[in-house]
C-alpha cells in the first residue's frame, strides 16, 4: 500500500476526529464503507503485484531458455557439420586406394581394389545419408544439404570412377601418363565439388549463430589441411606409376600444395590454442614430425629422382603405403578438435539446461513465497491495522502516527542483475571473436602487414585515412630469384626472408604509409602524399636497403637478397586504382626484364600529375642500380 493512500486514511481519520461523530451507526457505516473499500483496494493490488512478478519471472526464465534453445540448436548444428566434415575426409581418403588401383596389373582380388570397394562404398553411404531427410528433433531446425549440390558431387564422383576402373583394367606396361592424371584430376574435382558443400553449411551455421563461426572456419580449414596433404602425394602419382620423367607442371603443382600446407597449419596452430585441449598439443608435434618430417621429405625425394633420370626406387604402390600413414596424425588432430568442440557445445548445453531448471524453480518459489507473504501480511498485519483503524474511528480522538515504511524486497533484482551480467559476457566474447576473424580477413597471416583484399578496399576508397585529395604513388616490389631462395635453403628460409623485409619496409617506412603483401614474394606500398620523383626516391632508398641487408638460414649462413621496384602515380577510385596498378605492374616488369635490383617507373599520363624539369631529371638518376 503506497505512502499516499495512508496520508488519505490519516486525513479521513483526522477529519472524522475533530467532528466527534456522536452517532454510532454513523460510525460503524464508515468502518463498513472503509473496510469495503480497503479490501478492494488491497485485492487489486495485491493482483497487480503478482502479475508484476510473473512478468518479472517471466523475463528471468526467458533469457535463460532462450539460451537453452541457442545451445541445444548449436550442438545439433555442430554434429551435423561434423558428418559433412568425415564425409569430405573419406572422400579425400579415397585417392589413396584408387592411386594404388592404378599403378598395379589389373586384378580384382588385390589389396588396393578390395580397400578400394570398402572405401567406395563408405563414401556412397556417407552421401546418402546427407542426401537423405532426416527426422530434427522437436524445437530445433536443421540445415539440409541442397540437393543439386550433392548431386553435383556424386555426379563427378562417378565419372572419376568410371576413369579410375578404365585405368585399372589396362596392364601396367600400358599405362600412360596423361590418362592417369586425368583420373586423378577428376579425383580431385570431387574433393573441390564438395568443398562447396562444406563453405555452404560453413556459411548456414555462421549466419544462425556467432558462436559457431569460429569453429566451423577451423573444421573448413582442417578438412583444406586433410586435402591439400593427400594432393602433395597425388599429384606426383602419374609420373610415378608409370615410372616417366617428372613434368614440370606436376612439380609446380605438389610445390604450390605445399605452400598452402603451411600456410594452413600455421593459421589453424593459432586457432585451435583457444580451445586447450592439450591432446591437441601433443598431435601438433606429431604432425611436424611425422607428415612434415617424413611425409613431405619422401615427395622430395620421388620428386627429385624424377626430375633427374627414372627409374625411381619406390613403386608407386609402396610410395602409397609409406606416404599415407603419415597424414594419419593430421586425421588424428582433426578428430581431437572436433571432439573438443562437440564436448564444449555439449557442455554449453547441459549448463544452460541446468541454468533454465534452476531459474523455472527460483522463480516459481519466489512467486509462492511472494503470494504467502502477501496474504500472511493481509491477516496478520493489514487486518490488525483496520482494527486499530476502528479503535481510532470509535475513540474519535488523536492524530494517528505514522505507519512504518515497509521493507523493500531486492532478491529478484539481484538475479536480472546477473543474467544481464551474463548476457554482457556473452556480448563480449562475440565482439571477440569477430575482431579475430576481420583481424585475420584483412591481413597476412605470414608478415603480419595488409593483405591484397584490404589494400585494393584503401585504394578505392573515397579518402585514404588522414590524407587529403585523391592523388597517390604506387610502388610494387617484386623479391628477385625468390624461388632460388626457397629451393636452395627450403621454405622455411623463404619466410624468413618474407618476414624480415615486411619488418625493413616498416623500418624504412612511415606509419602513414600503407604496407601490403601483393602476392607470394611482391609487395605493395601506397603513399599520398609525395610526386613520382619522391616515390622513386624512396623506392630506392627501399632497394638499396634490400640489397646491403644480410638475410640467413636457420644455421646462420648469410646470403644476400635484392629486389626489383616499380613506380606508378595514379589516383584512387575503381578504374583508376586498376590502371594504376598495371602501370606499376609494368614499370616493375622493365626493372626485372632489364635485370633485376632496380627501379622503374612508369610515364605520369595526366598533365596534373607531370613533374617539373628539375624533377625529372632526379628522376632518372634515382632509377639507376647503384654499384653496391
Amino acid at each position: 500500500m503506497s505512502k499516499s493512500l495512508f496520508s488519505n486514511r490519516q486525513k479521513d481519520w483526522e477529519r472524522t476526529a475533530k467532528e466527534r461523530v456522536d452517532d454510532a451507526d454513523n460510525i460503524r457505516q464508515t468502518q463498513v464503507n472503509s473496510h469495503g473499500t480497503f479490501d478492494r483496494k488491497l485485492s487489486v493490488r495485491i493482483l497487480l503485484a503478482i502479475l508484476c512478478t510473473s512478468l518479472l519471472a517471466l523475463s528471468i526464465v526467458a533469457p535463460t531458455y532462450r539460451d537453452f534453445a541457442v545451445a541445444r540448436q548449436n550442438l545439433h548444428d555442430i554434429q551435423q557439420y561434423r558428418l559433412i566434415l568425415d564425409t569430405a575426409n573419406s572422400l579425400a581418403a579415397e585417392r589413396g586406394p584408387a592411386n594404388i588401383v592404378m599403378s598395379e596389373d589389373p586384378s580384382i582380388d588385390s589389396p588396393g581394389m578390395k580397400r578400394l570397394v570398402e572405401f567406395r562404398a563408405r563414401n556412397d553411404a556417407a552421401l546418402a545419408q546427407l542426401a537423405a531427410v532426416s527426422d530434427v528433433p522437436f524445437g530445433l531446425h536443421g540445415h539440409r544439404v541442397p540437393q543439386d549440390l550433392l548431386q553435383d558431387v556424386r555426379d563427378q564422383l562417378t565419372l572419376a570412377r568410371n576413369k579410375v576402373d578404365g585405368i585399372a583394367s589396362i596392364p601396367r606396361a600400358s599405362l600412360k601418363l596423361d590418362e592417369i592424371q586425368d583420373a586423378i584430376d577428376s579425383m580431385f574435382a570431387v574433393s573441390d565439388r564438395f568443398r562447396v558443400v562444406i563453405a555452404w553449411n560453413s556459411n548456414e551455421l555462421a549466419q544462425h549463430s556467432t558462436g559457431l563461426a569460429a569453429p566451423a572456419l577451423i573444421g573448413q580449414m582442417l578438412s583444406d589441411l586433410r586435402e591439400h596433404g593427400g594432393r602433395v602425394g597425388s599429384e606426383i602419382m602419374a609420373p610415378l606409376a608409370t615410372n616417366q620423367k617428372m613434368p614440370l607442371q606436376n612439380v609446380i603443382d605438389s610445390r604450390r600444395s605445399q605452400g598452402g600446407l603451411l600456410e594452413l597449419w600455421q593459421l589453424i596452430s593459432g586457432q585451435t590454442n583457444l580451445y586447450n585441449v592439450p591432446s591437441l598439443a601433443a598431435s601438433r608435434d606429431e604432425i611436424d614430425r611425422a607428415f612434415f618430417g617424413h611425409g613431405l621429405a619422401l615427395v622430395d625425394q620421388v620428386i627429385d629422382e624424377g626430375r633427374r633420370n627414372p627409374p625411381y626406387t619406390v613403386t608407386a604402390t609402396e610410395f602409397t603405403n609409406r606416404f599415407v600413414p603419415t597424414m594419419r596424425p593430421i586425421e588424428t588432430y582433426r578428430a581431437a578438435f572436433l571432439d573438443a568442440v562437440v564436448e564444449r557445445f555439449a557442455d554449453a548445453r547441459t549448463s544452460a539446461l541446468v541454468s533454465l531448471a534452476t531459474t523455472v524453480l527460483v522463480s516459481t518459489a519466489v512467486l509462492t513465497i511472494l503470494v504467502g507473504i502477501v496474504l500472511s501480511a493481509r491477516a496478520h498485519v493489514f487486518r490488525p491495522l483496520m482494527q486499530v483503524h476502528d479503535a481510532v474511528l470509535r475513540l474519535a480522538a488523536d492524530r494517528l502516527v505514522t505507519l512504518p515504511a515497509r521493507p523493500t524486497q531486492v532478491g529478484e533484482i539481484r538475479s536480472l542483475f546477473h543474467a544481464i551480467e551474463v548476457l554482457q559476457g556473452k556480448l563480449q566474447e562475440r565482439a571477440f571473436l569477430t575482431h579475430e576473424l576481420r583481424r585475420q580477413a584483412e591481413t597476412d597471416g605470414l608478415t603480419g602487414l595488409l593483405n591484397r583484399r584490404m589494400l585494393d578496399r584503401f585504394a578505392r576508397s573515397p579518402s585514404l585515412g588522414e590524407h587529403a585529395g585523391d592523388a597517390l604513388c604506387l610502388i610494387l616490389m617484386d623479391i628477385d630469384h625468390f624461388k632460388n631462395v626457397n629451393d636452395t635453403f627450403g621454405h622455411f628460409t623463404g619466410d624468413r626472408v618474407l618476414i624480415q623485409i615486411a619488418e625493413l619496409l616498416r623500418s624504412h617506412l612511415r606509419e602513414s604509409d600503407i604496407i601490403a603483401r601483393f602476392g607470394g614474394e611482391e609487395f605493395a606500398i601506397l603513399i599520398s602524399d609525395v610526386d613520382l620523383s619522391g616515390a622513386i626516391s624512396i623506392a630506392k632508398k627501399i632497394r638499396l636497403a634490400i640489397q646491403t641487408d644480410t638475410f640467413t638460414t636457420p644455421d646462420g649462413t648469410p646470403f644476400r637478397v635484392t629486389a626489383s621496384l616499380g613506380v606508378a602515380r595514379g589516383r584512387r577510385g575503381e578504374v583508376a586504382w586498376a590502371e594504376l596498378i598495371e602501370r606499376a605492374d609494368t614499370a616493375l616488369y622493365r626493372a626485372k626484364s632489364e635485370g633485376r635490383n632496380r627501379v622503374r617507373f612508369a610515364r605520369l599520363s595526366t598533365p596534373d600529375m607531370v613533374p617539373s624539369t628539375s624533377n625529372l631529371l632526379s628522376l632518372t638518376a634515382a632509377t639507376r642500380p647503384s654499384s653496391g
